[in-house]
């Protein structure tokens, strides 16, 4: 019998009441039939307020490495709210944390400390600006880099208003955005490096930085690719542009350093968030010690009362410390259980014809579920994605699963976590498979 959610309905009229919208974030309006209320998590599973019991694979956006109220990091944070939630000084956890930093990625060679990614994102640019003394940063369309009035820019333009192939559009998705602002990037299509080239080329001796996800999970789940990664790194290497990554989501889900342990590259600046913190709000900026003059010597001005909380630096050092206790399998025991889900969900989607693609290296993927006539093989970028997925028979689909008890996110994308096991994900495929079935029954194409 497919879960009912009268209880989350029920919560979400009385929210709208009292909070803006009825939800604290405006992607949570995504989930369909309602946002759901959740009251407790344990391992791989999550409870909602009607009872129903999901398998999740949406892991707090990736933020859930460990899963739902891991005992340890339960205890850890236990001890220190004991002691002490805030103190807005120095203790000795902020310094342990990023001696952890430093030994897990090449890369961090210095530390600081914020409360969400966004944040991070802002001192970034701010770096790079003040380091460079040029006003713009490139960043690629599709990409995600917080919701503040920089990170947007360019993220997910509508098609009517991409602009050329040549010069996408410098777009927002938000009203209220300070015009100005948009002029102050470059947009550049991903996985063309000839094309990357060129926007370079124009732009030459103007641009401070080139930011991007390794790992593109914000839109599909799209790798760079390798001559992709080679040529950001020669040419801001030429050009003296700091190379940002942006792992917010790849950090530490991607290896003990990261997706630029995973590809095999060397940034400048590394925005981490999510799992760094393992549920809390937690981020931080790390890079080299050149690329960090600017802090060091307060000629950038980088500040928050809250920043290196010490319950958030007691969460992240038992996330990290599980990280290094796993350093040498890590992730290759995620990437096993994410192969075996996405083998289980093509053959559902062969039975029952549906034209679902998963993408991606298991620990996290993409499912694409392909328009009428869109041609198949992998997405590899932003407008391919578009012209190619189907995002309302995806979300039809998965309304059906999350009704038998298998959560996604909203857009599409699946994380596995250490919580997962063999028999939850062949669990979650008996599951998916009622599902499928009701989809392939039920679903109608909105008329044209």
């Amino acid at each position: 019998m497919p879960y009912t959610f009268a209880k989350s309905a029920a919560l979400q009229a009385r929210a709208v009441r009292s909070i803006a919208g009825g939800v604290n974030s405006g992607i949570r309006k995504m989930e369909a039939p309602v946002p759901l209320y959740f009251t407790h998590g344990r391992g791989s599973r999550l409870y909602d307020v009607d009872g129903n019991e999901y398998l999740d694979f949406q892991l707090g956006q990736g933020a859930l490495l460990y899963g739902h109220a891991p005992a340890g990091q339960a205890a850890a944070l236990a001890e220190q709210a004991a002691k002490g939630t805030h103190w807005a000084a120095q203790s000795e956890l902020e310094i342990e944390v990023a001696e952890r930093l430093q030994q897990l990625i090449p890369s961090a060679e210095l530390v600081r400390f914020n409360n969400s990614a966004t944040e991070v994102v802002s001192a970034a640019f701010r770096l790079a600006r003040a380091h460079t003394g040029r006003p713009l940063i490139l960043k690629f369309e599709g990409h995600y880099h917080g919701w503040g009035d920089e990170g947007l820019v360019g993220f997910a333009p509508p098609a009517d208003r991409w602009g050329s192939d040549e010069e996408p559009a410098r777009l927002h998705p938000s009203q209220g955005v300070i015009p100005e602002v948009l002029e102050q990037f470059v947009i550049a299509r991903w996985n063309d490096p000839a094309h990357l080239r060129r926007v370079v080329d124009r732009y030459r001796g103007r641009i401070a930085a080139i930011v991007f996800e390794p790992v593109l999970c914000n839109t599909c789940c799209i790798e760079g690719s390798r001559e992709t990664i080679a040529t950001i790194t020669e040419l801001c290497a030429r050009d003296q542009m700091l190379m940002i990554a942006d792992e917010t989501i790849t950090g530490f889900r991607f290896g003990a350093a990261g997706a630029q342990g995973f590809l095999g590259f060397s940034p400048d600046l590394t925005i981490l968030g999510k799992a760094i913190g393992g549920g809390t709000p937690f981020a931080a900026l790390v890079g080299r010690q050149s690329a960090m003059a600017k802090i060091i010597n307060g000629g950038i001005v980088h500040a928050g009362t809250l920043n290196a909380n010490p319950l958030c630096l007691a969460a992240s050092r038992w996330c990290l410390d599980e990280v290094i206790a796993r350093r040498d399998t890590h992730p290759a025991a995620l990437i096993e259980l994410g192969r075996r889900l996405i083998a289980g969900l093509n053959r559902l989607a062969q039975i029952h014809q549906v034209p679902l693609r998963p993408q991606g290296p298991g620990l996290a993927f993409h499912t694409v579920m392909l328009k009428p006539g869109a041609a198949p093989g992998p997405i590899i970028d932003y407008r391919d994605y578009v012209r190619r997925h189907d995002a309302p028979r995806w979300a039809h689909l998965r309304r059906c699963l999350l009704e038998e008890g298998v959560r996604a996110i909203e857009r599409g994308l699946w994380f596995i976590g250490y919580t997962h096991t063999a028999a939850e994900i062949d669990e979650a495929l008996g599951r998916a498979e009622r599902a499928f079935a009701r989809h392939a029954a039920t679903w109608v194409a909105p008329a044209a």
